[in-house]
């Protein structure tokens, strides 16, 4: 098996310095991970510091070489949820030959909507697409950085579904183990390139 490594940075945080991490991953494996690990890096923007990590992480999530995804080359639609789910599914889609959608928050789409309402930790949160963005015909593939509790994936799920569309599964960057999102995704199929 071939071993992919993934250099990532993590913005700066107020009261910290810039960190580095590596990050190796050989597909159908776990991943290692050389440097620190902290909070700031999963919860801001991801930068690859290699110009060829991005093609090697398209590469993964659209199940070229030994990753395998093997729903994702049947979506006919991409999703990406706001804001840094658009940097990954819109290559995603294009390598896939897929439509991109976009998800967004409540208020920021220029035409007419269908919007789906969730549970943060702190309060509510809604989510928007255009009315005619996926249909009863459409098979649609989610994309999206972190995984953390499941709840704004959860909540895409059911917009999705609301439209008649068939969700085929999702895809994230990372997921952090700990707070177990799977378990708001139903039986759906999860796959993600990097388990914190």
């Amino acid at each position: 098996k071939q071993k992919v490594t993934l250099p990532f940075y993590s913005l700066a945080a107020e009261n910290h310095p810039q960190q580095t991490v590596r990050c190796e991953f050989t597909p159908g494996n776990f991943v290692q991970v050389n440097g620190p690990i902290n909070h700031d890096m999963v919860t801001q923007a991801v930068s690859w510091l290699d110009p060829q990590a991005d093609e090697r992480v398209l590469d993964l999530f659209c199940g070229v070489g030994n990753f395998s995804l093997p729903l994702a080359s049947s979506a006919a639609k991409v999703i990406g949820v706001e804001a840094r789910g658009f940097i990954l599914a819109a290559p995603v889609a294009q390598q896939l030959g897929a439509g991109f959608v976009p998800v967004r928050k409540a208020g920021k789409l220029p035409w007419q909507v269908v919007g789906e309402s969730y549970s943060l930790e702190y309060g509510t949160d809604r989510l928007e697409m255009h009315q005619d963005a996926v249909g009863p015909q459409d098979r649609v593939l989610i994309v999206d950085d972190v995984l953390a509790t499941g709840g704004t994936a959860a909540a895409t799920i059911r917009l999705v579904e609301s439209c008649g569309a068939t969700v085929v599964g999702l895809v994230f960057l990372i997921e952090l183990e700990a707070l177990n999102g799977r378990a708001a995704l139903g039986q759906h199929s999860v796959q993600s390139l990097l388990s914190l």
